[in-house]
Parts: C-alpha cells; sequence; structure tokens
C-alpha cells in the first residue's frame, strides 16, 4: 500500500475529549490518543501537547495537511464549539500550527463520508431489511450531543449534508414521554431531540423517571445510568435505557422518512456502540418501524451499528484526500483559480497582491485593506486596481468572491462529448456543458457592475453594439431589443466600419463591445476611439483581457472554447444571455410602456391575442414571455 510523503494529522474534537491520530497512508492510522479537553486551554494547546507527545522516527518528515471533524457546524472560516468554549480561526491555526493544508468539517459529516469505506465487520445489522444500492444512506449518534447527517449518491462518489438536525423539536409519543418534556420544560424553553438522546439526555430522562415515581434517587452521570443498568439489574437505569433508544428508534425513522434513506440508516456516536446486546434487544427496532401508513416503508430500511473505532478518522481522511486531490486538479476556488491564470497579465506590484492572496487567502478575507497593502509591500490603490482587474468593483466585492469560493460552491463541471456517445447523450452533454457554464457566469456577476451598466445605457444619447466573427449575431440581437425600447442604437460587425462608426461618437453615447477574448485589436482600437472622443465604454468580455482594462465597465464572462478547432458554442449563449439582463434591466427601470416594448410590434396582434408562443405557465402579457418569444 502507498505511503503518503509526510503522515497526515486526523482529529475528532468532541464537547469532552479529543482525539487524534496519524496516517501514515491510506487507512493506516498510528500513534491514536485521546486527551481530556477539560485538560487543554484551547483547540490550538490540545494539538500541541498532542504532537508534542508523538514518538517520532528519526529524519521523519514534519505534518504538512491535517482535518479536522469536530462536533459543531462548521461556516466559513471562524468555528465556535457548541458544546465547548473552544473557538479559532481555521487560517490562523493553519499558520500557527505551520500546516499547508487544515481541512475542518462537522464530526458527523465526516462519520457520513466513512460510510462507503466500512467493512461488514466494521457494522453490526439491528432488524430487517435490506439496503438498496445506490441510494441514500441516514446517520445519527448519540455523544454529547445528537448528530444527524446523509449520504447522497453522486455519479461515482457521495455528497454528505452537513445538518443540525438533531435540533428539531422533540415530540412525545405516550403519558411517560409527555410526563418527560414537561420535566424538560421546567428548565428549558425549547426541547429538541438532542436535549434527550444524548449523554446530558440520559441523566435528564433517569431525573424525570425520578420524578414520575417519585422516587428520591441520585443524581447519576451518563456512564454510571449505563453501568447501573447493563451490570446491575437497577431498575430505574433500565427504564432510562429503554426510553433512551425508543427515542432514538422514532428520530432515526424520521430520519428515513426525510431524506428516503433506502440505502440503511446508521447509528453511530459514543453511546450506543456501548450499550452492545442490549441495543439489540432494545425497543429502538420496533420503535423504528412503528410508522403508522408508513410501517411497510420503513420496515424493508435496514439499521446499523457503528462499531469501527476509527470510522470518524476514515471520513475525515477521505474528506481531506478529496480536496488535496482537487487542489492538484483546480487548485483553489473559482477566484482563486481565476488569479492563477492571470499572473501573466498583472503589474509586479498587483503581482504581488495575488501572491498573498494565494498564499493566505483567509486573511485577505479577514484583514482591512491597510494590513493587506502592508503584508503584499504595496500602496493600497495598488490592491484597489488588483482587485478591479479582476473584474470586481472593490476590495468588499472582491471578499465576498472571495469567501463563496473558500467556504465552498456547487461545483461546476463540463463534460466531454465523445464520438461514441448516443444522441441522446450528445444531448444531455451539451444541455449539461451550458447549464454548468451559466451557473460559472452566475457566480462572477457584479450587481453594483450590472446597475453603473444599465445606468450608462438608460442615460445614452446613442448605443453603438461592436462585436467580430462568430460574436456578431450577438451584437445584432442586442440592436433588436434595445431599438424595439425605441432607443437610438446600431449594430457593427464590419472591422472598417468599426472605426468610422466610433470616430462619430461623442459625449453622452455608449460603446458596447462584445469579445470573448477580449484581445483583438480591431476592437480595442474601436475602445481607444470610443473613449477618446468622450463616448463611455461597456464590455462584456473575459476578465483580465486587455479589453476588460480598457473598458469604463466591464461585465465579466469567463468561459473556455478552443475556437481553433470549433465554433463557439457555450461562449456565446452567455454573451446573449449578458445581452438579456442588460435589455431586462434597462425594460425594468423604464415606464410600462417601455417594458411592453419588449412584445410590441409586427406580432403585435398576435401576443395580445395569446398566441406568440410563450412557454406553457408564462404570461403572453409578461416581459418574460416577450422577450422569450422574440429571442427565438
Amino acid at each position: 500500500m502507498p505511503r503518503f510523503d509526510s503522515p497526515r494529522l486526523l482529529a475528532d474534537i468532541g464537547g469532552t475529549y479529543a482525539r487524534f491520530a496519524l496516517e501514515t497512508g491510506p487507512g493506516e492510522f498510528t500513534q491514536m490518543a485521546s486527551l481530556r479537553c477539560a485538560d487543554h486551554a484551547d483547540f490550538h494547546a490540545a494539538v500541541r501537547a498532542y504532537l508534542e507527545s508523538l514518538n517520532w522516527p528519526e529524519g521523519a518528515q514534519q505534518i504538512a495537511h491535517a482535518a479536522v471533524a469536530i462536533a459543531n457546524p462548521v461556516e466559513g472560516d471562524r468555528v465556535r464549539m457548541t458544546n465547548y468554549h473552544w473557538q479559532f480561526s481555521i487560517d490562523e491555526m493553519r499558520q500557527r500550527l505551520g500546516f499547508d493544508t487544515l481541512v475542518v468539517v462537522n464530526d458527523f459529516t465526516a462519520l457520513a463520508m466513512a460510510l462507503p469505506r466500512l467493512a461488514e465487520v466494521d457494522v453490526r445489522q439491528v432488524g430487517g431489511g435490506q439496503a438498496r444500492r445506490p441510494s441514500v444512506i441516514g446517520l445519527l449518534g448519540a455523544g454529547t450531543g445528537l448528530g444527524v447527517s446523509g449520504l447522497i449518491p453522486a455519479g461515482e462518489g457521495w455528497i454528505a449534508l452537513g445538518t443540525e438536525g438533531g435540533h428539531v423539536n422533540f415530540g412525545p409519543r405516550d403519558e411517560r414521554e409527555m410526563d418527560i418534556l414537561k420535566f424538560a420544560w421546567q428548565t428549558l424553553d425549547h426541547v429538541s431531540y438532542e436535549r434527550l438522546i444524548s449523554g446530558p439526555g440520559l441523566e435528564l430522562i433517569h431525573r424525570a423517571l425520578a420524578a414520575r415515581h417519585g422516587v428520591d434517587a441520585p443524581t447519576l452521570q451518563a456512564p454510571a445510568i449505563t453501568q447501573r443498568a447493563l451490570d446491575e439489574g437497577d431498575a430505574l437505569c433500565l427504564e432510562t435505557l429503554e426510553v433512551f433508544c425508543g427515542l432514538l428508534g422514532t428520530a432515526a425513522a424520521n430520519l428515513a422518512v426525510t431524506l428516503g434513506s433506502l440505502g440503511g440508516i446508521y447509528i453511530g456516536g459514543g453511546i450506543v456502540p456501548r450499550l452492545g446486546e442490549y441495543f439489540d434487544r432494545s425497543p429502538f427496532r420496533a420503535r423504528f418501524e412503528d410508522k403508522g401508513r408508513f410501517r411497510d416503508y420503513v420496515s424493508a430500511i435496514p439499521t446499523f451499528v457503528i462499531t469501527a473505532e476509527n470510522a470518524t478518522f476514515k471520513g475525515a481522511s477521505a474528506i481531506l484526500e478529496n480536496q488535496l486531490r482537487n487542489l492538484q486538479a483546480s487548485p483553489g476556488s473559482a477566484i482563486l483559480g481565476q488569479i492563477r491564470r492571470a499572473r501573466s497579465e498583472l503589474s509586479p506590484a498587483e503581482l504581488r497582491v495575488a501572491d498573498l492572496v494565494l498564499a493566505q487567502p483567509r486573511s485577505v478575507l479577514n484583514d482591512p485593506i491597510a494590513e493587506i497593502a502592508r503584508a503584499a509591500g504595496v500602496s493600497q490603490p495598488t490592491v484597489i486596481r488588483f482587485c478591479r482587474s479582476l473584474g470586481c468593483e472593490g476590495l468588499s466585492d472582491f471578499k465576498l468572491r472571495l469567501a463563496s469560493g473558500l467556504t465552498g460552491t456547487v461545483p461546476v463541471t463540463h463534460t466531454q462529448v465523445n464520438t461514441n456517445d448516443s444522441m441522446l447523450e450528445l444531448g444531455a452533454k451539451v444541455l449539461g456543458n451550458t447549464a454548468s457554464a451559466i451557473l460559472q457566469v452566475r457566480s462572477h456577476l457584479n450587481r453594483d457592475t450590472i446597475d453603473r451598466a444599465i445606468d450608462l445605457l438608460l442615460s445614452a444619447h446613442r448605443i453603438e453594439f461592436f462585436a467580430l466573427g462568430h460574436y456578431s449575431v450577438v451584437a445584432q440581437d442586442a440592436q433588436f431589443k434595445f431599438l424595439r425600447f425605441g432607443m437610438p442604437c446600431g449594430a457593427y460587425t464590419d472591422p472598417r466600419l468599426q472605426l468610422l462608426a466610433a470616430d462619430v461618437l461623442r459625449e453622452g453615447d455608449v460603446a458596447v463591445v462584445i469579445s470573448s477574448g477580449g484581445r483583438l485589436p480591431e476592437l480595442l482600437s474601436v475602445v481607444e476611439k470610443a473613449q477618446e472622443r468622450g463616448a463611455k465604454v461597456v464590455a462584456i468580455t473575459a476578465s483580465q483581457s486587455p479589453l476588460a482594462k480598457k473598458a469604463d465597465v466591464t461585465l465579466i464572462v469567463d468561459h473556455i472554447e478552443d475556437i481553433a478547432t470549433h465554433l463557439p458554442m457555450v461562449s456565446r449563449i452567455l454573451h446573449l444571455l449578458v445581452i438579456d439582463i442588460l435589455a431586462v434591466g434597462v425594460a425594468m427601470r423604464r415606464s410600462p410602456d417601455s417594458i411592453a416594448a419588449l412584445g410590441d410590434g409586427p406580432d403585435e396582434e398576435v401576443a395580445k391575442s395569446g398566441r406568440s408562443g410563450a412557454a406553457p405557465g408564462v404570461s403572453t402579457a409578461s416581459p418574460l414571455a416577450r422577450l422569450t418569444s422574440h429571442s427565438r
């Protein structure tokens, strides 16, 4: 089995214990240790204590990559534990510990990602049912809290759900559970399932049952309740476990019908695996199947107890491996990838800002402009110029795009069309690639930039659209739409006419220049001539292109197509969509009569009679119906 270049640190952080391990190769865990959180001031102190305790072999490679599964929702850079007082910045912690990579995920997200990697010996089935493959899998487990997650099959992999499903409202099923709820209400405003199906929940149930029976029982912690029930046969403790397992069965059934978990429900956490055979004969499975009209549905779903000790480590390792693979294949977020591609176009000063962002993206996300400029060794205006060179309005807009990339977005994929594809496969791929490209452009849209472009168009004395080659149809489409508004405009697609048209522009006019690459000298000459005459220039083009840098307002459309080998298809559609955005924006800012101009004209009577060909369910009187009708 291949070994890693350097050992990887894995951690499983709960409200009581912090577990650590080194992974030296796929699935090879060594030097495992469990530290009490209460013995360490913060997360950094716990990690340092573990690292200092390691028995390093002579000449061992230091840790470069680490993954932390933590009992807490993880959103953005700042992590604040719900069931403990630790909090930290992910990027700051990465730097303090000297790691190249630090991935922090919810502990149940990590456990969910481990499920497809568990062997038969790592789980124990409780009750009947047969898993369907591939299908959605549900996961929940009790420890300091109640974790809830799930896995959705996606192609050859899985998507893990990061949820806080343990905090849904608890619903009692009988008088005993109603009495427990009333007891909990004495001290809690909101009683969730986590308040009862957890270590603290065992203790609450025990106290509630003692009060219900009028018994003066000692206050016991969860481990003592379990030990007295299983080893000593204590009646109150046994009833506590009975209630606990029944509630867990109901929660598991709720999760199964919510997710449609035909692939099975898995039970993890620190409590259930320790109950051993008692759990198998507990009310858990009976309550799981007690779902009224859906009894047959849930009865066919199997339930499993996770018995593997290192399951969370396996899931954290899988997430880390996937992260490293993505960084190698397509480094960073969309904006980080854009910066890497643009390095050759940047000035030396802008390049220093780029290097800082690529090396410390989370620090840049949190730092003020003065600190960013100081760290990069440039002036504050240089930082702003760098942001604008990427199609951003300024530093705030740049940070929004950077944050979106760092916190995770829906992946945008492109599927290669092959010669042996069927017509159905070909159609699905072309549509899928177009949809993916549209989603990517949507992530680059900037509200302020669109607003500025629309303002310029609305106030223009005249609008001229310029494009060449395959993008000429985009300029002609734009001319058609804006003429319907009664706005003076023209479309120029011949290089000789373009310069003549630009030479008669004047102050108050707007030139809209449409170019996929933004490097054609003919169009760059048009921009220079238009600005020389006092006109404003709106560019629809790629980021980092010469055209993007010259224009007064730039609408970014980044999509790579090799026009040397095939006609531009997706990129032309993207440019047409940007024209549609501008047209609809102008229509919305004008009077109702001008909005109606999207549909008025030679086919006015057809539109009014409802035979315009609008999509089913779309009113033929709406701007959307008219726009889509005339776009065809």
